[in-house]
């Protein structure tokens, strides 16, 4: 398999906190982890399946407010 290399700056510091807490709780180096982590967030992975339009809207709690539902709503750009 031909394989592309990146490099990807500016890396926030949860995000790297968080690949690296799941890089030694599964024992897997870091690159398979992000890796793994784009594949699965481009939906290109075997085991991916989307059951929720979570990945198209968002993650909204359900306990917010009709109104709070309502302004994200109305925030979310109009050409979508």
């Amino acid at each position: 398999m031909n394989s592309i290399q990146y490099t990807i700056r500016s890396i926030p510091a949860k995000l790297d906190q968080a690949l690296r807490r799941e890089s030694q709780a599964t024992g897997k180096s870091l690159n398979e982890v992000v890796v793994s982590t784009l594949e699965k967030g481009a939906g290109v992975s075997p085991d991916t399946s989307f059951d929720d339009l979570n990945w198209f809207i968002g993650n909204k709690s359900l306990s917010s407010s009709f109104e709070d539902n309502m302004e994200w709503l109305n925030s979310v750009p109009k050409e979508i």
